[in-house]
């Protein structure tokens, strides 16, 4: 049993650190700690490996995506804290916002499909895709501090589990588990900061 379990940690090393750097990453989110994005860079780094060896090439892409928005996100929170002196504060989207963002999404989602389902043998691409385009607007919204990234989480996370699980990538399944109940206690956290933020403008 034990030459088992080493064994299947000597296999699947990348997946299990991305996985726990993956968790450092949503615990920092979740506090708003601009250190999230170093933590977010890593995982993404280790998760290409994973992800092209799963044949999950969407997500796989997405960890570029990740790698790129990474370094926007510490730029973005790094310079808002330095020209106002305090933390970005969390927002609500906006209804012109929320439009572009569903557009995005949608678009995303046709493109991805298409080259998934035209070009590659992946197993699901209709919910590869889906998963992808909704997590590439919702890493966006975090990195300008929309508090409701966090709703999409829920739903991308919980399907995500899904996916992993019958891909056989269990350790990522159980951390997307934990995502979806982390997004949960983002989403009323940040409602609880934004709240506190408003009453503090009004004395």
């Amino acid at each position: 049993m034990t030459d088992q379990i080493l064994n299947y940690i000597t296999s699947n090393w990348i997946e299990i650190v991305g996985s726990l750097l993956s968790l450092i990453y949503i615990f920092l989110s979740i506090n708003q700690k601009v250190s999230l994005w170093i933590f977010g860079f890593l995982c993404s780094a280790l998760y290409i490996v994973v992800f092209f060896q799963s044949k999950f090439y969407a997500d796989m892409s997405l960890q570029f995506y990740y790698l790129g928005v990474s370094v926007y996100g510490w730029v973005s929170w790094k310079l808002g804290k330095q020209n106002t002196g305090a933390d970005i504060p969390v927002k609500r989207t906006n209804m012109k916002q929320a439009l572009v963002i569903s557009l995005v999404a949608i678009a995303l989602y046709m493109l991805y499909y298409y080259i998934l389902a035209g070009f590659t043998d992946s197993p699901l691409p209709r919910a590869d895709s889906l998963t992808t385009a909704l997590s590439i607007v919702a890493t966006w919204m975090l990195a300008r501090k929309l508090i409701d990234h966090w709703l999409i989480w829920v739903f991308v996370d919980g399907l995500s589990a899904g996916l992993y699980f019958y891909k056989g990538l269990y350790p990522t399944a159980v951390l997307f588990v934990l995502y979806t109940i982390m997004a949960a206690i983002g989403y009323f956290k940040w409602r609880k900061s934004m709240v506190g933020s408003a009453k503090s403008h009004l004395r």
